[in-house]
């Protein structure tokens, strides 16, 4: 007996110690590579000189905190308003156009925020439509009347706002959809109008999900580098590349993406305790809250405060852009429209497989061996997107530079052969920084998915022989191909839209949509921007869609 159970175990046992063996190796290996921006920021800081800082911090360094923080908090505050204000209109509130508009408040969400300001730019600087008009029709001279700036630190920050607060309105809309309307109805029970019940009440059970989502346009916020660098306002973003390109400076690039480093990290740690602390919210809504059926001026008003994001997020731009692009020069069937295209095309393909099979790997593992080890690489894993592509940039370039560089000096002296730049001058370091970037919009679609696969399945699978990597190829992807799907949507997106990691890190004449739009802006060709920009915005309808339909299932 003893004989023949060693031969029925022996087979057996390499395979599940090998398998799971693989599955840890990978995730650590992802897990650290996930660090190593974070730890190569941190060491070229300390190493580099300072003289380029101490430059910058007699100069502009303040005005790059000063502009980072002001644009945190403007967008902070403006996206909490609109969305906060605009899901309860929708969710609590039934007046004409209620439905098409809870769909279209998510449609800024596809565009990047650079693109408005390109449109914007158009209509509202001084040799646009808008000014240009009014002088035509007044008879003004150009110092004759005041206009805004659209060019400033508050045109970068309405242009963040309108493409940002999708992310507090969705996560607000869901948190109402799920709040019982017994403690609403009882505040308005005990005399207290729609707006105080909803101030006293549903606001603070909405807490947490509104917080996460304005703690999310704070990061977009601080790693956006597009619309400040096109808008002049000197933040840390456009310092990161200037040291890097103009200055020809990783130590004051390194230095100044550690202090861009430290506040991203300190947003995210706000919003895992956020999350930490989100226990008290209803999860059941045991009596329904009936929409208040509102008319007069009230539905006006309504009409107007929902209306007003999806006019000036989507409608405007959509249509300056398409006008642009009209008396452009650019013919998206040349050669080198083509070519990018094919770049964006192919980047973002092969971001998003990596990306979601990381996600994999990694959400299996921290499933299958609920240990501190598994769960401390999904956090550090889920880092990076609070983390600026920028910062990733110089974190990744900084050690494999050098990495290339010392091999290409061994290889001459020792072969009298030069490697080049291996790992530089690849776009495989690029899709490296993207899944850095986005790994955690991809776990997060896989944690949605897993949730609800009953952990019994898992042990099924066990018992019947099957390994963990197994377990992951036969049961856990074929259950969770929509939730990867998505995710990989999300993630093609995410890196179609990316501008300042494409910027530092791709290989020489290798340009993609992006950063034709982006150069062609900086050149103040902004009918040529048009066209990269409205495909961008075109390719981003995609999630958006998705998240529409998922909107509209959840409709009462």
């Amino acid at each position: 007996m003893t004989d023949s159970t060693h031969i029925n175990d022996s087979p057996d046992r390499p395979t599940w110690f090998f398998a799971d063996k693989a599955i840890a190796a990978v995730a650590f290996t992802v897990a650290l590579f996930c660090m190593l921006p974070h730890l190569a920021v941190l060491l070229a800081s300390f190493t580099s000189d300072t003289d380029t800082l101490r430059h910058l911090a007699d100069t502009v360094l303040a005005r790059y905190t000063g502009n980072t923080l002001a644009l945190v908090v403007i967008v902070g505050i403006a996206t909490f308003l609109i969305g906060t204000g605009a899901a309860w209109l929708v969710t609590m509130c039934d007046f004409v156009g209620r439905r098409w508009l809870e769909i279209a408040l998510v449609i800024p969400l596809a565009f990047p925020a650079y693109v408005l300001a390109y449109a914007y730019t158009h209509l509202l600087d001084h040799p646009g439509i808008v000014q240009t008009t009014l002088r035509d029709l007044t008879g003004w001279g150009p110092r004759d009347y005041w206009f805004p700036e659209i060019r400033s630190l508050g045109g970068a920050a309405a242009m963040l706002s309108l493409v940002l607060y999708p992310y507090v309105y969705l996560l607000a809309r869901a948190a109402f959809l799920g709040q019982s309307g017994t403690t609403f109805l009882a505040a308005r029970s005990l005399g207290k109008s729609a707006l105080v019940a909803f101030l006293t009440v549903s606001l603070p059970l909405a807490r947490p999900a509104i917080a996460a989502g304005v703690l999310l346009t704070m990061m977009e916020t601080i790693a956006d580098f597009g619309t400040v660098s096109y808008f002049g306002v000197q933040t840390f973003a456009t310092g990161i590349y200037s040291s890097w390109f103009s200055m020809a400076d990783r130590g004051a690039a390194a230095q100044l993406s550690l202090g861009l480093l430290a506040f991203a990290l300190l947003l995210a740690m706000l919003e895992r305790a956020n999350r930490g602390r989100a226990r008290f919210a209803n999860g059941k809504r045991q009596e329904v809250i009936g929409r208040v059926r509102l008319r007069g001026r009230a539905q006006v008003g309504a009409i107007v405060l929902c209306g007003l994001p999806v006019l000036f997020g989507v409608i405007i731009p959509v249509i300056a852009l398409s006008v642009m692009a009209v008396g452009s020069e650019q013919n998206l069937l040349s050669r080198r429209y083509v070519k990018f295209i094919t770049n964006s095309l192919t980047l973002a393909g092969i971001a998003a497989l990596v990306t979601v099979a990381m996600a994999v790997i990694l959400g299996s593992f921290a499933r299958l061996r609920s240990t501190r080890a598994a769960t401390g690489a999904m956090y550090v894993a889920r880092v990076g997107y609070a983390v600026p592509g920028g910062v990733i940039a110089v974190g990744l370039l900084v050690p494999f530079a050098a990495f290339d560089n010392a091999l290409d000096a061994w290889m001459r002296a020792t072969f009298d052969v030069s490697t080049g730049l291996l790992f530089t001058g690849s776009i495989w370091l690029l899709i490296g920084a993207y899944m850095i970037r986005f790994l955690a919009a991809a776990l997060g679609a896989y944690e949605g998915g897993i949730a609800s696969v009953s952990r019994n399945i898992d042990a099924a699978s066990r018992v019947l022989g099957e390994s963990s990597a197994g377990t992951i190829r036969r049961v856990h992807v074929p259950l969770l191909t929509p939730s990867l799907l998505t995710a990989a949507l999300i993630v093609f997106v995410d890196v179609m839209k990316e501008l300042p990691a494409t910027l530092i890190m791709r290989p020489f004449n290798y340009d993609t949509l992006a950063v034709q739009a982006f150069r062609l802006a900086s050149d103040e060709r902004l009918s040529g921007a048009a066209v990269p920009s409205l495909l961008i915005g075109a390719i981003g309808l995609l999630p958006v869609i998705l998240l529409c339909r998922k909107v509209a299932r959840h409709d009462a």
